[in-house]
């Protein structure tokens, strides 16, 4: 399966572009994630908003390895196609997930369940 599609990997660029002058400052937008990316058989998930606008391999968003302590940050797309689980299998998309909060509402819930709920 291809982690990004071409319309998903635009509109977390185009994100990343809208985010660039804002980042650091209190205007910073705060994103609903475009795309879940999970282990079926590991327990991580992540929730990525934005593709950086001069590193297309970087994405933000809220990252949970499975070991109770979900955080923001900065993943790189080419290490998460490598990335396995326990038996093997490799990251995948939900292609039904459709975000119905924002990345740091999302981030709350995720900090108080010590996993991402999405």
């Amino acid at each position: 399966m291809i982690l990004l599609t071409k319309e998903l990997k635009a509109r977390l660029i185009a994100n990343g572009i809208k985010q660039a002058p804002l980042r650091g400052t209190p205007q910073e937008i705060d994103f609903k994630p475009v795309v879940k990316l999970f282990t079926p058989d590991a327990g991580a998930t992540w929730l990525l908003c934005e593709i950086l606008d001069d590193n297309h391999d970087l994405a933000f968003g809220l990252c949970d390895l499975g070991l109770g302590f979900p955080e923001l940050g900065l993943v790189s797309l080419m290490e998460l196609a490598e990335v396995r689980g326990n038996i093997g299998l490799p990251v995948e998309r939900d292609r039904n997930f459709e975000a119905d909060r924002t990345l740091l509402e999302y981030c709350r819930i995720a900090n108080e369940a010590g996993r991402i709920i999405a």
